[in-house]
């Protein structure tokens, strides 16, 4: 036990120290502004498909991970009628609502989430959110999520080549590769291969993150900063607990694994997204800035509720 504690701890560690470090070269103009494309770009062609690869091939299919797939889905689709409520009650304007809708219902589950449980759980749960992510975050974003981009996008926003990246997505191309690779025993230098470009997906995310943080003016954006975090951190993890674990008696590591995921901070390709589709750039661009950072304390919180669920 206090051996994985401290693997937890350093885990942290190096997690806060990454983060850190995108900061300093952000303000210290150490690096192009050009980092964060450039960073992001070696994560989803190398990285990513690395870590889907090893650990997907080898993942044992079970039930439970029918709720690690449908998961986002459901955070999804629940914010859309909730965000969209909110919005007319309290006056929001069209973009607004599909920002919060976007950011406050997709989750970090690659960038942040991936090496959030290699720290908390292991790499071998890793499978588990590379599932979450590939087979639910993902695909909703790239089904539910261009679809309300479209329909709250304030111009007429040509979808074809963000359609066409979607499809040609590497991550996805190596999840059909591995699922093919199934019967295959991946030789050791492979294996070797691969763990080593899978590691480097912790570091250059954090460090992405950190350089892409933009505080701008919070105080203006406060009230919809709280709304979408507080559904994306608290809210909606606790309403898939309650489903899951009390509604449907769901337990055990997959369980855990899946929950957590589910309380990860504001995905960084919706915000791309809506920044594309020009849903308040601004409020997305603080969405990822304030609501990543909040929630390494709010994953820590919630680490603790689900380590109950044996």
């Amino acid at each position: 036990m206090c051996s994985f504690s401290l693997l937890i701890m350093f885990n942290l560690i190096l997690l806060i120290f990454c983060f850190v470090l995108g900061i300093v070269f952000q303000k210290t103009n150490r690096l192009p502004k050009e980092t964060p494309s450039v960073l992001n770009s070696f994560i989803i062609y190398i990285s990513l498909p690395a870590l889907v690869l090893l650990h997907i091939q080898s993942l044992e299919i079970q039930w439970e991970l029918i709720y690690s797939v449908i998961t986002p889905w459901i955070i999804f689709i629940v914010g859309i009628p909730l965000f969209a409520w909110i919005g007319k009650i309290r006056g929001y304007d069209r973009e607004t609502i599909g920002c919060l809708i976007l950011l406050g219902g997709l989750g970090n589950t690659s960038f942040v989430g991936l090496p959030m449980i290699e720290a908390y759980y292991g790499k071998e749960y890793l499978g588990i959110g590379l599932v979450v992510d590939q087979a639910g975050s993902f695909m909703a974003l790239a089904i539910l999520g261009i679809i309300v981009a479209n329909h709250y996008s304030p111009a007429n926003t040509e979808n074809t080549s963000i359609l066409k990246k979607i499809l040609l997505f590497p991550p996805t191309q190596a999840i059909l590769l591995a699922l093919t690779l199934r019967a295959i025993t991946y030789p050791q230098w492979l294996i070797f291969v691969l763990e080593r470009l899978g590691s480097t997906l912790t570091p250059i995310a954090l460090v992405s993150v950190g350089f892409q943080l933009k505080l701008g003016k919070i105080k203006e954006e406060l009230s919809y900063l709280t709304i979408g975090l507080l559904y994306k951190l608290l809210l909606a993890p606790a309403l898939l607990f309650l489903i899951f674990v009390y509604g449907f008696g769901a337990s055990g590591k997959v369980i855990q694994v899946t929950l957590f995921e589910a309380a990860m901070g504001p995905m960084i390709t919706a915000g791309i997204v809506a920044m594309e589709y020009k849903l308040r750039p601004q409020l997305a661009t603080l969405m990822l800035g304030i609501g990543i950072p909040i929630s390494f304390l709010t994953l820590y919180f919630w680490w603790h509720i689900l380590n109950q669920i044996y």
